[in-house]
């Protein structure tokens, strides 16, 4: 929370999910601390790339806004993730009749006699923790993240290229391990197979043999009982 006299806006930075080729979003609450209608509006230092709605209001006593401040699909990432946009609220006590839709443009001027306050806001990009999409480093950072263990403020520092070697290594370290597992299945079912031919040749052989041996006994008993009986 940043706070002052008139009003206090959640949270304290803006972070958004940076996410490459798609709109970004952030919402920040504006609470007005006082008994007094105040009215406020955002100024940032790149306005070509944010969007702000409502980017001036009047606010009534002990009530809030809300703003939608939406960050411009981007093309490519910002170096090491960081952001050095500002954001900036100046607030100040109007009469109730301010209409709210169309605020005096003298409203915030500081040559007047009027009391302004201002809060600096900074801008802060995080990688989307369960992105299923194929937008290349975002995805695959984020995989690299979840699988290492490393934390945000690890991949936020790192450069887009470190980020795409330490996938790219994981990647080959999975594949590798894929392959093992596929190998020692293989392995596995050769071994079986021959064991349960090598106990198919044993039964096969046992039984000829054994049939052998019944036969020659057969024949053996045959010619017994077949020979006549000697003579005294």
């Amino acid at each position: 929370m940043v706070g002052g006299a008139l009003i206090s806006v959640y949270p304290d930075d803006l972070t958004f999910l940076f996410e490459l080729d798609k709109p970004c979003y952030c919402n920040l609450k504006v609470v007005n601390n006082s008994e007094h209608h105040v009215a406020f509006k955002v100024k940032t230092t790149s306005p070509r790339k944010y969007f702000v709605r409502p980017n001036a209001s009047v606010v009534q006593p002990w009530d809030s806004c809300t703003i939608t401040i939406t960050l411009q699909s981007q093309k490519e990432y910002p170096p090491d993730m960081q952001s050095k946009d500002k954001f900036l609220i100046q607030s100040t006590r109007v009469a109730a009749s301010t209409d709210m839709d169309e605020i005096p443009p003298d409203t915030f001027n500081k040559e007047t006699d009027k009391v302004i306050e201002e809060m600096k806001l900074k801008v802060v990009y995080t990688l989307p923790s369960g992105s299923s999409d194929d937008s290349g480093v975002t995805s695959s950072a984020n995989r690299s993240f979840k699988q290492g263990g490393d934390d945000l403020s690890m991949l936020k520092n790192a450069s887009i290229e470190e980020i795409q070697t330490i996938q790219r290594l994981k990647d080959e370290r999975d594949n590798n391990l894929q392959q093992n597992q596929q190998m020692q299945r293989e392995l596995d079912m050769l071994r079986r197979r021959r064991s349960r031919k090598g106990d198919a040749g044993f039964s096969l052989t046992f039984a000829a043999f054994a049939g052998i041996i019944g036969l020659l006994v057969g024949l053996l008993m045959s010619l017994i009982f077949s020979s006549p009986p000697a003579t005294a």
